[in-house]
């Protein structure tokens, strides 16, 4: 059961709570020339702590005004689409109600390098959709991009104060962990940051209740023009539960579980939220694509559930091997599945332009330019397929004209091989269906054509055994079996190695013993 919040404007209501907490704000913010930074997820927490500090500045002379005031929010390229363009106008707004305004606020939409995109992850490298064991996203969607500028923020002047939406009463464990960085706050209301060296936190909203945020948000007026009631509406039309953070280390609760979170979210059993604005809304019918492709994604079966028939689609889709071809045994023997086969990886990619297309063709003026993945990301993609896994067919221009009915807009590649459509059909003709054949004989033509401009040659042999033991198996079951041997080598040797260690500790205790005696 729910523990029941404690308002903060309960003893003086909330124009007094209000008046004295701008007055604190202006006062820290006039003490030094450290810069803020505001972390903005397009959420009730983060507006709130927003418009507090607009309103505290707005109370100030320009000459007040002497350090700027960085508004930063992190688009991880999948986020739910309604809030993704909800916080891009909201963004647009700040930068021209500030500058109109006077007041030294700026306005920056923060996204990962596509190098980190999740397309580029899940479907370039095949790393397999995240799961709690497995949570490789939240790193390099949320937390490099916002690490990155802060970074720069604190090169360029010594120091950050970093301004979050973080409430003791949202959890019970996120008030656990306010309350011990509170315990070593070096300045009053201002706490170290455990991830980011020489940047402080300052939480003005942490001892407010839900309902106090909402109160506040919509008794005040947004400053930068941003109608609070749509804010409202958009969060009736999903479960409450809580915003999206921003997200700037491991500790901080995954977007997963909350009502801002990324729409091809696995850390959960369902997207609870985007199915109910499907429900609630008639006008947000598209975005089922979107939900299609999410329960797509799952690793688990309809009822959320790891079943042995999940378990065993999920082995299907991925390779016996790790990324790095290697062979791992779980703690049960049995082999630890790598990252998604080219045929499934494909076959995403395929259904993801479909939906982006459909998506593009529904009359809905607001989504009619969506974009569910960039040309960066397909070019990043593209180049891992056929540089790093040897995928030499090149299939992406293929699968974006069959998806779209567009030609690729990025058709060429660097890349003049020697072995086109009709060779490498003629090849898999010959392997007769052994898939793990066709894959060595096509990186071994591929590595060989890589070296066969260079002066020198080193390295060629090494990377031709590589692709042989990467491939030799004549199957998963062949590949089990070659672990387990290779496991029993190594544990009678470990054996050995103990049994020498013993031998020879007892042989130093018994020659040490002569010498005594």
């Amino acid at each position: 059961m729910a523990t029941k919040q404690v308002s903060a404007f309960a003893d003086d209501g909330m124009k007094a709570t209000v008046d004295a907490l701008l007055g604190d704000i202006a006062a820290l913010y006039r003490e030094d020339h450290i810069p803020w930074v505001i972390g903005y997820s397009g959420g009730k927490d983060s507006t709130a702590v927003l418009q507090l500090v607009w309103l505290a500045l707005s109370k100030m002379t320009p000459d007040q005004h002497h350090k700027p005031v960085h508004v930063i929010s992190t688009d991880t390229l999948v986020e739910n689409p309604v809030v993704a363009t909800w916080v891009g106008r909201s963004l647009n707004a700040m930068t021209t109600a500030a500058a109109k305004q006077g007041l030294p606020i700026q306005a920056h939409r923060l996204t990962p390098l596509p190098v980190d995109s999740f397309w580029v992850n899940l479907l370039g490298k095949g790393y397999p959709a995240p799961r709690p064991k497995f949570r490789w996203c939240t790193e390099r969607l949320k937390i490099k991009p916002s690490t990155r500028f802060i970074m720069d923020v604190v090169k360029a002047n010594g120091e950050a104060i970093l301004l979050l939406g973080t409430r003791k009463q949202e959890s019970q464990a996120r008030g656990r962990n306010m309350e011990k960085h509170e315990r070593r706050r070096m300045r009053d209301k201002l706490s170290p940051n455990a991830s980011l060296p020489n940047s402080l936190i300052y939480s003005p909203i942490e001892t407010w209740a839900n309902d106090d945020v909402w109160q506040f948000l919509m008794q005040v007026k947004n400053p930068w023009g941003h109608a609070n009631k749509d804010l409202l509406t958009m969060y009736q039309g999903a479960n409450p539960d809580g915003e999206c953070p921003l997200v700037v280390d491991d500790s901080t609760p995954s977007c997963g579980d909350s009502r801002f979170g990324c729409w091809v979210c696995t850390l959960v059993d369902k997207d609870k939220s985007m199915t109910a604005m499907i429900q609630n809304d008639e006008e947000k019918e598209w975005m089922r694509p979107l939900l299609d492709f999410r329960n797509l994604l799952d690793f688990r079966d309809a009822k959320g559930q790891m079943s042995e028939a999940a378990r065993e689609k999920e082995k299907a889709r991925r390779d016996f091997r790790r990324l790095n071809g290697s062979l791992t045994l779980s703690n049960h023997d049995e082999l630890v599945h790598g990252p998604y086969k080219q045929f499934i990886r494909e076959e995403w990619l395929g259904k993801l332009l479909q939906a982006q297309q459909f998506i593009r063709d529904s009359g809905n003026k607001t989504v009619a330019k969506i974009e569910l993945i960039t040309l960066p990301e397909l070019r990043e993609i593209r180049r891992i397929w056929l540089t790093e896994k040897h995928e030499i067919e090149d299939n992406l221009p293929r699968i974006y004209r069959d998806a779209t009915g567009e030609p690729y807009p990025d058709e060429a590649f660097d890349d003049s091989r020697s072995f086109g459509s009709d060779e490498l059909a003629l090849l898999k003709e010959l392997c007769a269906g052994d898939d793990l054949r066709y894959q060595m004989l096509r990186e071994l033509l591929h590595v060989e054509e890589e070296y066969k401009t260079m002066a020198r040659r080193a390295g060629l042999y090494e990377r031709l055994t590589q692709a042989i033991e990467r491939s030799f198996y004549s199957g998963a079951d062949d590949a089990h079996e070659r672990a387990l041997e290779l496991k029993a080598i190594r544990d009678v040797g470990s054996d050995r190695v103990a049994e020498a260690a013993t031998q020879q500790v007892l042989k130093l205790s018994a020659g040490g013993e002569g010498e005594t005696t």
